[in-house]
């Protein structure tokens, strides 16, 4: 039986719930376990930048909640580019990040988005996204303490 969450817009009041559940996860983002050299990225996950993106037109959050615990949050920035999809580790492997994938993207799509997108992903998630149908437009890059890889979703051909 497939878990139920219950998916929300978020909102600024949000902020340290989403910077909490990002900030759970940074062994899986940072280059260096314990995070060093990854303190510029660091502070861009803190709740007064994210209150911010929350307040921000451009950004668009989706918060997916078990019961009371914040389980997993997706932003797109710009109707196009796939800024957050973190999912709480209690809840990996059980769909929520595809589920929070397909409410952003029926989203931008009907906001306009013509079926293009763009996600810098981290190496732990990189399979998800290659399931989720994106492929890696250029070469892994490290930057500010992390390593990403560069990827693109185009749905006309999938």
């Amino acid at each position: 039986m497939e878990k139920h969450f219950n998916l929300r817009a978020g909102t600024a009041g949000d902020a340290a719930a989403i910077s909490a559940l990002i900030l759970s996860l940074q062994p899986y983002l940072t280059i260096e376990p314990d995070g060093s050299g990854a303190e510029e990225f660091l502070v861009s996950l803190s709740p007064d930048i994210i209150r911010r993106n929350l307040q921000d037109e451009n950004y668009r959050y989706q918060l997916a909640y078990d019961g009371d615990l914040l389980a997993g949050v997706v932003a797109v920035r710009d109707n196009a580019h796939l800024f957050s999809l973190y999912v709480g580790s209690a809840w990996h492997g059980q769909g929520l990040g595809k589920r929070l994938w397909q409410v952003a993207r029926d989203a931008a799509l009907a906001r306009g988005n013509p079926g293009s997108f763009t996600v810098n992903s981290s190496s732990f998630a990189e399979s998800m996204y290659r399931h989720l149908g994106f492929t890696a437009t250029g070469p892994v890059a490290e930057m500010h303490g992390i390593r990403f890889i560069p990827m693109r979703l185009d749905l006309a051909q999938v």
